[in-house]
């Protein structure tokens, strides 16, 4: 083994005879100081994104780094998540308001979306939404918890099922019969066909001057829904068996907590 890789795997320090340089050595040399001098010259503007990557490498391996830009506020419509949840309270109790800036039309032409709030526990998550999940292209947000089960809100165009009239704002009960509800969407919530069998209990109530529709399913499973400005708000928990028997009380507390905040529309 040479001394040079005997050393590489010791971890040792080598010291290696330089060798008289030959006449094709300084040929290369030659050429690579042309080089070095071309690249000291300024880029052209038409520096493409992958130059401009490989400069900044050579800056940071040369052990120099770019002062980064100052960051800056991004307002109006933000795709993806945004932050809506506020801090727990003494019970540990976490409000969801959707945030004004969140992005998500729903729809084409459709205008911004009212907020709605809800609350949640510590311990809960909001989580990615894929258009790739079932309903996936209409469900607005979803959170998870370990430990209680999880849910989702859809907002479902009404236009998809009903012709409203421009200008409009029908309630839930004008457009959808309280005892035909969950036959139609049910099967889009829970993918399973739902019938009167699988409702548990059902009930209707008002929040800020809105009807809404309430129902529980044989497989723990929670809805709460109302119409407002041509779309159906739904919330949508629920939790396994073995969370079920210790988190019931709390999703029934989030789904009766779930409200469209039509004063701020």
């Amino acid at each position: 083994m040479s001394t040079l890789s005997a050393a590489a795997f010791a971890g040792q320090a080598v010291a290696v005879r330089r060798r008289a340089p030959s006449r094709a050595r300084a040929v290369r040399a030659t050429r690579c100081a042309a080089s070095d001098e071309t690249l000291g010259a300024s880029p052209p503007p038409s520096l493409s994104r992958r130059g401009l990557g490989f400069a900044g490498a050579s800056l940071t391996w040369g052990g120099l780094a770019a002062t980064p830009p100052p960051a800056t506020a991004v307002q109006g419509m933000v795709a993806g998540r945004v932050p809506g949840l506020a801090t727990a309270d003494a019970n540990g109790v976490r409000k969801y308001t959707r945030p004004e800036a969140k992005g998500g039309g729903h729809g084409v032409g459709w205008s911004e979306i009212t907020p709605y709030t809800f609350d949640v526990y510590d311990g809960w998550e909001e989580i990615p939404v894929s258009i790739a999940d079932p309903g996936g292209s209409e469900i607005d947000v979803r959170f998870n918890s370990e430990t209680d089960g999880g849910l989702k809100v859809v907002l479902a165009p009404v236009l998809r099922f009903a012709d409203v009239a421009e200008g409009t704002n029908p309630t839930i009960e004008e457009l959808i019969p309280f005892n035909r509800f969950m036959a139609g969407f049910g099967p889009e919530l829970t993918q399973n066909p739902v019938d009167d069998e699988m409702i548990v209990e059902s009930s209707i109530d008002t929040r800020e001057g809105l009807t809404y529709y309430n129902f529980e399913l044989k497989d723990h499973t929670l809805v709460a829904a109302t119409v407002w400005r041509k779309r159906v708000f739904i919330m949508c928990a629920r939790a396994p068996a073995r969370q079920w028997r210790t988190s019931a009380d709390k999703l029934r507390a989030t789904a009766k907590s779930f409200k469209v905040l039509t004063s701020q529309a």
